[in-house]
């Protein structure tokens, strides 16, 4: 099979179950975000993997890679494409909330919001957050207009704010002082 099909080339795609779209239809859109948060994941995955500290957090990036490609799925189904992907549960959700507690009870109060940058590592981590909070609303102006789960934009909801905790995290298990913001 080629990699190149040259039916993209007048600007539409296919969703799942066959439905061809524009490039530009909510839906490519958010699934297209979801995709490039996942490889900034990714890379963040492998940053952290240079550090022993963090192998928790890596170990739980890998996860949330795979979880990222079912929100992706999701995302792509078409009118056609409903019984070609798996339901996404509550169970990534809450497991995201388990490790937002988790990383928090580590860490301490803050009465400032935290300013991205002190080391590559939580740089990345802020820059992932920014990019899961545009794919969250890229998700919802989908679901505006077709049957998008709402499990879907509740897990990138929570996924921010996750990636919020883990950026606080990475400041702290690193030794390097968190940038705090002074209105």
């Amino acid at each position: 099979m080629k990699l190149y099909t040259k039916c993209g080339d007048h600007g539409t795609t296919s969703l799942i179950g066959g439905e061809r779209v524009a490039k530009c239809d909510p839906r490519v859109e958010a699934y297209g975000t979801v995709d490039e948060l996942s490889a900034f994941m990714a890379l963040l995955g492998d940053k952290l993997a240079e550090f022993e500290v963090m192998a928790d957090c890596t170990a739980e990036i890998r996860r949330i890679c795979s979880t990222l490609m079912c929100v992706e799925s999701l995302l792509a189904m078409g009118i056609h494409g409903c019984d070609k992907v798996a339901p996404l549960s509550n169970k990534p959700i809450l497991d995201l909330e388990a490790e937002i507690d988790r990383l928090q009870e580590s860490l301490r109060p803050i009465t400032h919001f935290t300013i991205p940058g002190g080391c590559t590592p939580a740089s990345l981590c802020h820059v992932c957050r920014t990019v899961c909070r545009r794919a969250e609303r890229r998700a919802i102006e989908a679901a505006e207009k077709f049957n998008v789960p709402s499990e879907v934009t509740a897990y990138l909801n929570r996924l921010s704010d996750y990636l919020y905790a883990l950026g606080r995290t990475i400041t702290e298990r690193l030794s390097v002082e968190e940038i705090l913001w002074q209105p």
